[in-house]
């Protein structure tokens, strides 16, 4: 993605010098407002930060039925990004679980946001990694909405939300979760 924001910078720029060029020729009003617009119009989304609001996401659990992370408000959330085909995160999956099975009767859950294409795979998946928490996906894979609100360009990748929304923590892996989960769930 980020290379993809240098050739947007970059085409802008070259357009913003042609139309420069172009309309002191013809001494005609600069164009830069504009090319500066698409630039800003055109970028890819940035990630959450700490202390900002976790974008609300909705898409079709398992059973088909829409859900939101905002029903979950309340609580603190690790909203988990993976898919079934990703090897490294099957193999973080057994470090969410451990979290989970921990911190589970804490006000703690987690929501697992797949970017998978093949329903029969995801849910083979939750089933194999013991993965017990909600689970919802639009089975668009690398053209989810999860991408443009999240602005992540890598699985697994993942937010830990606070019980009023806010993000906390992001991409927290391995026994770096559990310490954050236990220093914020005590």
């Amino acid at each position: 993605m980020k290379n993809r924001n240098l050739l947007i910078t970059a085409t802008a720029c070259a357009v913003m010098l042609s139309c420069h060029q172009k309309n002191e020729e013809e001494n005609v009003p600069n164009n830069k407002e504009v090319v500066q617009e698409t630039i800003k119009t055109t970028s890819t989304p940035t990630l959450p930060e700490v202390g900002m609001e976790a974008p609300d996401i909705t898409m079709n659990d398992v059973d088909g039925k829409l859900f939101s992370l905002h029903q979950l408000r309340g609580s603190y959330v690790l909203v988990d990004f993976w898919a079934s085909w990703c090897g490294p995160c099957r193999g973080e999956n057994p470090y969410v679980v451990q979290a989970y099975n921990k911190f589970k009767n804490k006000n703690f859950t987690v929501l697992g946001v797949s970017l998978d294409e093949d329903k029969e795979a995801w849910l083979s998946a939750i089933k194999e990694d013991r993965l017990t928490w909600k689970h919802i996906s639009d089975l668009k894979g690398w053209s989810s909405q999860a991408i443009s609100l999240y602005g992540f360009d890598g699985i697994p990748y993942n937010v830990l939300i606070d019980p009023k929304g806010k993000i906390i923590a992001t991409e927290l892996r391995e026994q770096a979760l559990e310490a954050m989960l236990s220093k914020t769930l005590q």
